[in-house]
Formats: C-alpha cells, structure tokens, sequence
C-alpha cells in the first residue's frame, strides 16, 4: 500500500511523533511505499519525495500575535496548496493523520477528501473537544469538561490555551469553525489510545460510531530480568502537567527514599536542591531500559488528560510495577493492587503514603512485578497488522456518499483560500 503520514512536526519532538517515525519505518520495512508531510525543520529525519512541506510556525512564539498569525493557524491555504504536490505525486491509498491542528491545520483534510482518499486519524490528544488538548484548566485540579458541548466559551474566560486571552480566542474560534462545518466527519476512522479518549471525542456527533481503541504500541524491550535496585524511578518531561511540583514535594518529605529522575524541562533546578532525588537527565535505549528494569517501581503522578502513556507500558513490560494518578487513561494501565498502585491525581499526601508502603513492602513488589511481566503489550509488528487491516477496510470501499460534507463545505471556506 502507498500510506502517507501527515503531522506537524517530523522530527521525534514528543510521543506522537515518536509514534509516527516508527510506525512509519517500521511499515516501509514490510514492503509499503511511506512518505511524510508537516513543517519543514532542520531536524526534519523523514519527508516526501517533492520536498513540500510548510513554513515552520511555532504557537509558543512572541510573534503569535501578529495580524496575520492567528488566521493561519484556524486556517492553512499553504498547507493546502503543499499537500496537494504530495498527493498528485504520490498519490497515496491512505492517509493516516496525527497531531494537524494550528500549525497544519484541518484544511488539509479537505485538500485530501478531494481525491476520494480515505482518512485514518489517530487521536493523540483530545484537540477535537478541548482547544487546549489538556481537559484542564489553568491552576486547577482534575479534568475539565467544560467544552465537551460545543460552547468554548469556558475555554476563553479561563484563558486556557498557554494562559493567553488571544490564544485562547483564537483556540475556540478554531474549535467552533471546525465543528459547525462539520469537518471531522470526512474522517473515516479515529483510532483511540485509551477507552477514556474514545469517551471523550464521543462528545463530538460527528465523531460518534468513528472510533476504535487500539492501545499503543511499545518497542521490542529486553527478555533479561533486572536485578532490583534501592531507588524509585520518574522518567519523562519534567512539566507541570506530569504532576512533577507534586511529586517533587512528595520526595523531599520521604527523606529515607532515594529517586532517581531522568528526563528534562522545567524543573530541574528544583530537583537538583532536593538530597535524595539524583537527576541523571534524559536517558533511551538500553540505558533507560536498565533504569527501569532496575527500579522498585516507577511513579506517574500526571495532572491532566494523560492518554496512554508509554511510560507505564514500558515500565510494566520490564517488570516493573507503576504507581500511577488516577486521572485520563492511566487506570486502564494501572490495576490496582496487581500491576501497580493509584492514587488521587494531585494529592501529595496519598502519593506519600503509597510510595513508602510499596517501598517498605518487598514481598507485595515482587508479587506486583511478576504480573507486570505477564502482561502483552503490543509491540510495531503486531499494532501495523491491525493497522493496516484498518487501512485495506477503507482503501477499498470508496465512501463516496460522505463526499457531500466535502462538496458542501467547499463554498465556506472558499473565501479564506482566495
């Protein structure tokens, strides 16, 4: 099959681009025709063969608030025109969308339906019923829902996109435009990583009978068994979001417990003043594999909508068990008392108090990791065999009545192309 991948970023910059690059490769490494197209970087490991791609935009920027930038990230005509060389060059039997939105954004889905080419979306985050990704709000606890109708208006009072009124205007503006055009319905199917992420796109109509959960997939991990080492792990972004203010306060009042922290961001400087925390930085391969193989147990004291974090699926194939927030997809992952602990998304408190009695408790750990090791996550072979049956589904029934929301829309945004 000829597939193409399309994402903002082509360099492996966070998860779903680690999911793209390797589900790619792996899929070009069995025979497929692969190609790439997203922002152009330096940093770019893969592309297509036209060399098209969009000028690189960043959301974070202090130009963000020039005249022209927020019309093009509810609205790309470049990436429109840029997608168009790809497919009359290679002209693909799928496409397979991830993360598009503000830096491509959706008015690549129209360029693709115009070719009757059917579409595979997978939903790394909830960008499609929260404008700012996160289902939460900025200083407060748990999951929002606040949008989950339609309204975004909560998402503009409590300036939720980067804590930015414009931001956030621009946020709901995109999110209403593309909802009232109906646009995610040319999508023929969404592929969930968690069963809370398929709750959630539910609450968008034009989504509903559109999904499927399909957990991610993790890297073929060593057999060995690890020798078990005195410390607990975190390993990942050090963000507010992974809930690391919280875990950090934790460590410093478990005194007698040795953490070891491996990943960077924003608070490193906190955890260098911290005794009992080593910060050994950002680690892969069989170095981050040793590290967890070797921990009691891994922590992920997450924030936010966490989706279906590699972190606990990586930990738990090296047998090692996780206490993790019960909050987003993490419980899914997590059985309590069998493959890990939960706790209470935010409460330093309950984080403490299961720390130190998985940490006193050898026996329950034991007992905990060999469940862990049981468990079959599904590594790039097996996931692209249900992949690429998703894709054959589609490639081969053109959907040729659901091209009327294509042909409708055309004439509203017309304007914004011209």
């Amino acid at each position: 099959m000829k597939i193409l991948f399309v994402n903002k970023y082509l360099y492996p910059k966070g998860g779903a681009e680690v999911y793209v690059l390797k589900l790619g490769r792996y899929l070009e490494s069995i025979g497929h025709e692969v190609q790439f197209f997203g922002m152009y970087d330096d940093k770019n490991e893969v592309g297509n063969r036209v060399g098209a791609y969009t000028a690189n935009m960043d959301f974070h920027s202090a130009s963000f608030a020039y005249l022209t930038y927020p019309f093009r990230i509810i609205y790309s005509g470049a990436a429109r025109k840029k997608i168009r060389r790809v497919l009359d060059d290679f002209k693909p039997d799928v496409v397979h969308t991830n993360n598009i939105n503000f830096q491509l954004t959706p008015s690549v889905i129209y360029e693709i339906k115009k070719d009757n080419i059917p579409i595979i979306h997978t939903a790394h985050d909830v960008q499609w019923v929260c404008p700012n990704h996160m289902m939460k709000k900025s200083g407060t606890d748990g999951i929002c829902s606040d949008c989950l109708s339609g309204g975004y208006m909560s998402c503009v009072r409590n300036k939720c996109v980067h804590g930015s009124r414009i931001r956030s205007v621009i946020g709901a503006a995109e999110s209403r435009l593309y909802r009232n055009l109906h646009t995610y319905r040319m999508v023929d199917k969404v592929i969930c990583p968690s069963g809370f992420m398929e709750n959630l796109l539910a609450a968008n109509p034009d989504l509903l009978g559109r999904t499927t959960v399909m957990y991610n997939f993790i890297d073929k991990l060593p057999k060995r068994k690890y020798e078990k080492k005195n410390y607990v792990l975190y390993f990942g972004r050090y963000s507010k979001e992974k809930g690391l203010g919280t875990l950090i306060e934790a460590a410093k009042e478990l005194k007698d417990i040795q953490f070891v922290f491996a990943g960077r961001g924003g608070f490193e400087d906190e955890i260098a003043s911290v005794p009992n925390i080593t910060d050994v930085g950002f680690k892969s391969g069989e170095e981050l594999h040793r590290l967890i193989g070797e921990a009691e147990f891994s922590i992920l004291a997450s924030e936010w909508g966490e989706n279906c974090p590699f972190s606990v699926m990586e930990s738990q194939s090296l047998g090692t068990p996780v206490i993790g927030a019960r909050i987003g997809g993490i419980p899914e992952l997590v059985e309590d008392g069998k493959t890990g602990l939960l706790f209470e998304s935010g409460s330093k408190e309950e984080l403490k108090e299961k720390i130190k009695y998985l940490h006193e408790n050898v026996e329950i750990r034991s007992r905990l990791s060999e469940n862990c090791a049981a468990l079959g996550y599904d590594t790039v072979d097996k996931y692209a065999e249900k992949l690429i049956d998703i894709y054959r589904q589609f490639a081969l029934t053109e959907n040729k009545d659901e091209n009327s929301v294509y042909r409708t829309q055309e004439n509203t945004l017309a304007g914004g192309r011209r």
